[in-house]
């Protein structure tokens, strides 16, 4: 798997997507062409920010949201619509984020997804997994987490997710919220039935999220990262050679207050499922049993010891019938019922359509 390169090679890629996508559709948009872009010393929207990496609330951050810029991309008739948003809260990190909507449901139930680093935006645009995503009436929310994808820009060649963790899931963390702030603001989708989907380091960002923001109603996590201190001694994923930047007590002092493992007991998603892929070494045998431990009562657990297994559970996009399932149920606060479930519950399978 590609570590440290994967950064540097988005700059070129990917940097200038959301611009070639965005000026295209400028006439729309109405945007001021004095606009500055990503780190521009000349902005001076955010200097009032303050932003608090010890913690995933938001409560000792003051973030600061500006005018969301839209550009609508594609129209696909009787299936889905999708719109790509430039949404920003501090400096010098512009977000983008794909929405997309069923066609012909009104405010229908809303998905995040949140993929594990290194993850690219090309997910996101792919219309396979647009047409997965939507086809069951839900609509679908997805964005890079911090030095990710088109977010890494404007730092040193030696930042990246791990070496900056305790910035990236704070700030990730904080972002999910915003991001349900701007979606609750758009008045077109169900902000009654949200749900999360992440895997990898998004799933770690979920747990913490979901840890201190009631409105995700339901988490699906595949693989989250974390326990801290065994993670970074043990995981391949960490590259040999930086290693021991990483074990040392000032790195995991930092990264102490944001351990998933410590979060997991106080989710309050009202249904949460951890879908722990045993033979996946990139997080160590022991701390899948950890978080398996520290699974709050009465969530589910689906083990999938083999690829096999996994493959299978996944099949048919199999892996969001617990997702669907489980907003579907959830009471309507204007009708007082739960949603009748539209398809039979076939075999629960993985955190959301497929990027592994």
């Amino acid at each position: 798997m590609c570590h440290r390169v994967f950064p540097s090679v988005l700059i070129g890629k990917f940097a200038f997507g959301f611009t070639i996508l965005f000026l295209a559709h400028l006439a729309a948009a109405q945007v001021d062409s004095s606009m500055p872009y990503a780190a521009d010393p000349r902005d001076k929207r955010f200097g009032s920010v303050k932003e608090d990496w010890t913690t995933p609330a938001l409560n000792s951050s003051s973030l600061q949201p500006v005018q969301p810029l839209v550009a609508d991309i594609s129209s696909h008739p009787e299936k889905y619509h999708t719109e790509l948003i430039q949404l920003q809260w501090r400096f010098g990190d512009p977000i983008d984020l794909y929405v997309m909507k069923p066609s012909g449901v009104t405010n229908p139930p809303v998905i995040l997804y949140l993929y594990s680093y290194p993850s690219e935006t090309e997910i996101f645009r792919s219309e396979a997994w647009q047409k997965a995503a939507t086809k069951d009436g839900f609509a679908a929310v997805g964005f890079m987490t911090a030095l990710t994808g088109h977010r890494y820009h404007d730092r040193s060649v030696n930042d990246w997710f791990v070496s900056e963790l305790q910035e990236c899931l704070a700030v990730s963390a904080h972002d999910v919220q915003m991001v349900l702030n701007y979606l609750a603001q758009r008045g077109d989708l169900d902000m009654d039935r949200v749900g999360l989907a992440g895997e990898g380091s998004g799933a770690s960002v979920g747990i913490l999220a979901s840890a201190v923001d009631p409105r995700i109603k339901a988490l699906d996590v595949l693989d989250p990262w974390g326990d801290w201190p065994t993670w970074m001694a043990k995981s391949p994923f960490v590259p040999d050679d930086e290693r021991a930047n990483f074990v040392t007590p000032e790195y995991l002092k930092k990264v102490a207050t944001l351990d998933p493992v410590d979060w997991l007991p106080k989710i309050q998603a009202k249904k949460f499922r951890l879908q722990d892929a045993t033979f996946h070494d990139e997080t160590p045998a022991s701390i899948h049993a950890k978080l398996r431990n520290a699974v709050p009562a009465g969530a589910a657990i689906v083990t999938y010891n083999t690829m096999k297994e996994y493959t299978a559970a996944i099949s048919n996009n199999q892996q969001m019938d617990w997702m669907y399932q489980q907003l579907r149920a959830l009471p309507d606060p204007k009708a007082g019922t739960a949603v009748a479930a539209e398809h039979s519950h076939a075999k629960s399978g993985g955190a959301g359509p497929s990027n592994r």
